[in-house]
């Protein structure tokens, strides 16, 4: 009796999609683990150097000279670094008393700052950010300006990198090396020469004052030959100086 031969239907190959997109994920995965690594490894390192080298360019320094560049302007990049033992110590309390009264007591952060800051611009008045010190310095040296969630999530984080690595003396030093003076005036020294013919060493208080009281916007106020506006901000900060009292780094 024969038999009868029935052929068996091939496998059916089983669907590897699954496994192409674990295998994708896990390569997504690695490659942000890496990045993550170098961006933590580079950003450490940059603040370690920067804690005894001389910040040389800033990216607002560039993003300035592109905007010159572009508009058919002259390019102008003046800065002069000096220790902050050239700087004088009238500076020094200038832009504490406008800019951060607290910056010697805080550990990067101004929280009270902030939460005034927020209820004015709930307000509907003018905006203000509630940085000390500390963050602008962040900013100024290692991120690019605007205003966003991101910038700022990267901003508390150099914050607190330059408040543990650092220190108030250098973070100070810093700050009043890179920040913008005037337009295409960057750091105390250059602006001293610019507005007042003189150096950062022999700054007096109404000096001082003066071009702690442009800091909101440089490149449309002056620090001599000034507004009335900006002549009351002087007088203004110049008695908040008082108040200061030794800046005991």
């Amino acid at each position: 009796m024969a038999t009868k031969i029935t052929k068996r239907k091939p496998a059916k190959a089983k669907d590897d999609k699954p496994v192409k997109k674990q295998t994708r994920f896990r390569k997504i995965m690695r490659l942000l683990f890496k990045a993550m690594l170098w961006f933590f490894g580079l950003s450490i390192f940059s603040v370690i150097i920067f804690k005894w080298v001389p910040v040389p360019f800033t990216p607002l320094m560039i993003t300035r000279s592109i905007e010159q560049k572009w508009n058919g302007k002259e390019m102008v990049c003046k800065h002069d670094w000096v220790p902050i033992e050239d700087i004088s110590i009238n500076m020094q309390k200038a832009v504490i008393a406008s800019e951060d009264a607290t910056f010697m007591k805080h550990n990067g952060f101004d929280f009270n700052a902030m939460q005034k800051a927020m209820k004015n611009n709930e307000k509907g008045k003018r905006i203000r950010g509630g940085s000390t010190i500390s963050q602008q310095t962040a900013k100024n040296v290692f991120l690019w300006q605007g205003r966003s969630y991101i910038r700022k999530g990267f901003e508390a984080y150099f914050t607190v990198l330059i408040e543990l690595i650092w220190g108030k003396e250098r973070i100070m030093e810093v700050y009043l090396n890179s920040i913008e003076m005037g337009d295409g005036i960057y750091g105390v020294e250059a602006a001293s020469q610019y507005w007042y013919k003189k150096t950062a060493q022999n700054l007096s208080k109404r000096d001082a004052a003066g071009i702690a009281a442009i800091l909101p916007n440089p490149r449309k106020f002056k620090a001599s030959n000034s507004s009335s506006k900006i002549e009351l901000r002087k007088s203004r900060i110049v008695r908040h100086m008082q108040y200061v009292g030794k800046l005991d780094y």
